[in-house]
């Protein structure tokens, strides 16, 4: 019977023993939690608390996709570049300059179409009278599936609660590792132990320095998808026959989209719409069914241009800047001296003076 009282004893202080731990540990989480929550706050790498008339915080993060929705509710710009990597080149700056207004470039590496039409669509409900806006339309606007759920994002993190305009919801998705260690960067900024990521108005040159431009390499890159040998960019000739029903058939879903956003602007904002320059070897070749396809969107690109009272600027197409090798690093992505060129281009349009006469760009429309 003894024995039988000192083991539930025994029992019972175990039993005690293990609440007790459990109930520190719970405690210790909840202080760390707390704490760790307590320094994001405190940090708010994010933004999440900035408002108009409000700087962004220093951006830390090269993940543009949760960096610039802080740019855009500080107020502290009314123009924007939107797009991908095609336009991020585009220095804010030399914009805001020649056009007289607060550009920043709000282009992010490999964004769908409607990861852009989230931050314009941001963009145009916290800037209540935008000057300019310069829209980037790659080639992944004209891809018959480009408006489907599976196209919407990239495996590159979006955070939708950063966009919509409700502050409540923020706070709990922070609460993660990756937030701890923008944070801590921020922090390291804020003693002066580490840099910002990117320029305060989105702008980074991501490009390699153009002392080390290898036109070798660059062609490595440039050739690589047709087997290490140059493309034949010659037309096809004769074109294609592509047959009416198949016409009938071509779709281009998300450019609804840009006629949505473009048209939620006020009629005094200046829309210019640019298809960049990629390489030649990027675009689908002349004559053929792809080109022809390519052809019909941007025509359909030019209505929606018309229709919003945009000018659109067409570098998309084969010509003596897209076909030079020497002005690529990749067929994506040209060099500096040509975000300089179109740069100077854009303020020209954008002032509302006579379309520069190059064969490399086509303009439709104009500024009255």
């Amino acid at each position: 019977m003894a024995k039988e009282l000192r083991t539930a004893a025994d029992s019972t202080r175990v039993q005690q023993g293990w609440r007790g731990w459990s109930k520190a540990f719970a405690l210790a989480a909840l202080t760390l939690t707390a704490l760790l929550f307590g320094f994001i706050a405190t940090l708010d790498p994010y933004g999440a608390r900035v408002q108009a008339g409000q700087p962004a915080r220093p951006l830390m993060d090269l993940n543009q996709r949760f960096m610039y929705p802080q740019i855009v509710r500080s107020g502290a710009f009314d123009s924007a570049v939107f797009g991908t990597s095609t336009l991020r080149l585009l220095d804010p700056a030399l914009l805001s300059t020649g056009l007289s207004a607060r550009f920043a470039n709000l282009g992010m590496n490999a964004a769908t179409p409607w990861e852009q039409t989230q931050i314009a669509g941001l963009f145009a409900r916290q800037v209540a009278k935008p000057k300019f806006v310069i829209w980037g339309i790659d080639q992944n606007w004209c891809e018959a599936d480009a408006a489907s759920e599976a196209r919407r994002l990239t495996p590159r993190p979006f955070p939708p609660w950063l966009y919509d305009d409700s502050a409540w919801n923020d706070w709990p998705k922070q609460l993660n590792f990756t937030t701890l260690e923008i944070a801590l960067r921020l922090a390291a900024h804020r003693l002066g132990l580490q840099p910002a990521r990117l320029r305060g108005d989105g702008y980074e040159v991501f490009t390699p320095p153009e002392g080390t431009y290898d036109l070798a390499r660059a062609r490595f890159h440039l050739y690589r998808g047709y087997g290490g040998h140059a493309p034949d960019l010659t037309p096809q000739s004769p074109p294609v026959v592509v047959a009416a029903a198949e016409r009938a058939r071509w779709q281009f879903p998300a450019l609804a989209w840009l006629e949505q956003r473009l048209a939620a602007f006020p009629t005094t904002t200046r829309r210019l719409i640019v298809l960049p320059p990629v390489h030649a070897g990027a675009l689908p070749r002349e004559g053929s069914a792809a080109w022809q396809r390519f052809e019909a969107c941007k025509a359909e690109i030019a209505a929606i241009a018309a229709r919003q009272q945009a000018v659109m600027a067409d570098y998309g197409h084969p010509s003596v800047l897209t076909r030079e090798d020497a002005n690529y690093w990749d067929p994506a992505h040209y060099r500096l001296p040509i975000a300089r060129r179109i740069e100077a281009d854009l303020i020209a349009l954008g002032r509302g003076e006579s379309a520069p006469v190059d064969p490399a760009l086509t303009v439709l429309g104009a500024f009255r």
